[in-house]
């Protein structure tokens, strides 16, 4: 019977270091030299032979494609799943499906489990940044980001210091500098256009009179939350920029906080669905009437939202149009210059915003 191979989890394990450690250190990237030292010795004692983190990858294609995002019970998160799913379903593609929860040090672990399986192409929403990101580009293995950007932007096997082909250019769109491209892209995304949503939205809020809007922002909404900025123009009142992480007690809390500590803020615009939930619950545990006492405006469009009383107006975005591109990107990207695509958003009005009383 033959032994089981050694995989990168276990050398992870055996060295007592992350799997995004050892990618790092196996792919010549960065690391302290003890660090260095007592990876390649464990790798050495294991035999471990990182096949899918070289020339190899490109021999043993397997096939199919690897989907990775933060939450598969958030409903921007499953309808962005349904559109990858379709795509891949037409071209007779199987799909590997995981849950990061926006940890970047669980992301790694799948991304190098992927790695390890074979997996050829990817869709992500990412949660960590160059340390994951860079060995991937560099293995040979087609990403596509979707929704969102990494989170950092060090030049590590990515260009545009670590950003997708053509995302340098739609950070200019939104308002925020990127770093000069080191060399030519390598990674396409799918992204929906924040910057007109969120100025939209801002807008719309200015024209009923509100002046002090807040932001409820979370784990990937950089790009959104600098929209935001720029929408409101200078002075912002950085009390009114408020994050969470991506649990939905700490959502609730940061909207409840903002509630408490802020009482004469006027609108709130929720950076995603989980925020506008916690927005709501907040504001009716503290006896606040909508949109009498404070207007909500929430990104992203989902079927409760038209239920609450009132129904909340919403930045719809084209969840599930954002992961059949996505993945029409991923199967179609061989050989050819990869791309940014920018679908739009739009504001729907309903009951939940009011004229400043």
């Amino acid at each position: 019977m033959e032994a089981r191979r050694a995989t990168i989890k276990d050398v992870a394990e055996a060295a007592g270091v992350g799997v995004a450690t050892v990618s790092r250190v196996l792919s010549g990237g960065s690391a302290s030299p003890d660090t260095r030292e007592r990876v390649l010795a464990v790798a050495a004692q294991l035999d471990y032979r990182p096949s899918a983190l070289g020339r190899n990858l490109r021999r043993r294609r397997t096939g199919g494609i690897g989907l990775l995002v933060p939450d598969l019970t958030d409903t921007f998160f499953g309808q962005l799943a349904e559109g990858v799913l379709a795509c891949a379903r037409s071209a007779g593609e199987p799909v590997v499906l995981g849950s990061t929860g926006d940890d970047p040090e669980q992301e790694a672990e799948l991304v190098g489990m992927l790695l390890e399986q074979g997996v050829d192409r990817m869709i992500a929403v990412p949660s960590g940044g160059a340390d994951t990101w860079g060995p991937v580009a560099r293995a040979g293995m087609t990403v596509v980001f979707a929704d969102r950007l990494p989170a950092e932007r060090a030049a590590d096997g990515l260009t545009g210091g670590g950003l997708p082909g053509g995302a340098a250019d739609l950070m200019l769109l939104d308002g925020v500098p990127p770093p000069p491209p080191p060399r030519p892209a390598e990674v396409p995304a799918v992204l929906a256009d924040d910057r007109t949503g969120i100025r939209t939205a801002v807008r719309y809020l200015r024209g009923l009179g509100h002046r002090r809007i807040a932001f409820l922002g979370g784990p990937g909404h950089d790009r959104r939350v600098a929209a935001f900025r720029e929408a409101v123009g200078p002075p912002v009142d950085e009390e009114l920029v408020v994050f969470a992480t991506g649990s939905r007690d700490s959502a609730y809390a940061a909207a409840s906080g903002l509630f408490q500590s802020r009482p004469d803020l006027t609108a709130v615009l929720a950076g995603g669905n989980m925020l506008g939930e916690a927005a709501v619950l907040a504001a009716r545990e503290l006896d606040l009437r909508v949109p009498r006492d404070v207007s909500l405006v929430m990104y992203d469009d989902v079927p409760w939202a038209e239920l609450c009383s009132p129904p909340l107006t919403v930045i719809a975005q084209p969840g599930r149009d954002i992961g059949y591109r996505a993945a029409e990107l991923v199967l179609r990207t061989s050989g050819r210059r990869p791309r940014a695509i920018v679908l739009p958003t739009e504001l729907i009005v309903r009951g939940s915003c009011g004229p400043r009383r």
